[in-house]
């Protein structure tokens, strides 16, 4: 007799005891994200200035830098944009905070035909066109 409750109380503890699950944590699909224009300008135009950066202060590829906002979009006539930002460039020390102003040619491809070829012959590019130091 002592058995038999033994086998029922260890059924009904099984039973009635919820089993552990686990739910993997999912992460957002892309398409559900926020991004504003200027973080797709950063996107295209960050590896250039990055490049520029590192050849103006010296330094390796970890040396750092800071966006700190876009001045100014201008549209030229030859299908290409004048991107001009503004950037921080960290010290050691904190109080030695550079500022530099740095303009992008982004020339996009001319490859539709609905683009005056007689104005825009040139394919997909980025390049520095103006490097200043604000701060001294």
């Amino acid at each position: 007799m002592i058995k038999q409750c033994l086998i029922l109380l260890g059924f009904f503890v099984f039973t009635f005891t919820p089993m552990q699950t686990v739910k993997a944590e999912t992460t957002p699909k892309a398409e559900n994200s926020y991004f504003t224009t200027e973080d797709i300008v950063s996107d295209l135009v960050f590896p250039t200035i990055d490049k520029r950066v590192i050849k103006e202060y010296g330094g390796d590829e970890l040396f750092g830098w800071e966006w700190q906002r876009i001045v100014g979009i201008k549209y030229n006539n030859n299908h290409s944009y004048v991107v001009a930002v503004r950037i921080n460039i960290p010290s050691n020390n904190n109080d030695n905070v550079k500022e530099d102003l740095v303009k992008v040619r982004v020339s996009p491809s001319c490859d539709s035909g609905k683009i005056n070829k007689q104005k825009c012959n040139h394919g997909f590019k980025i390049e520095i066109v103006e490097y200043k130091h604000l701060s001294k």
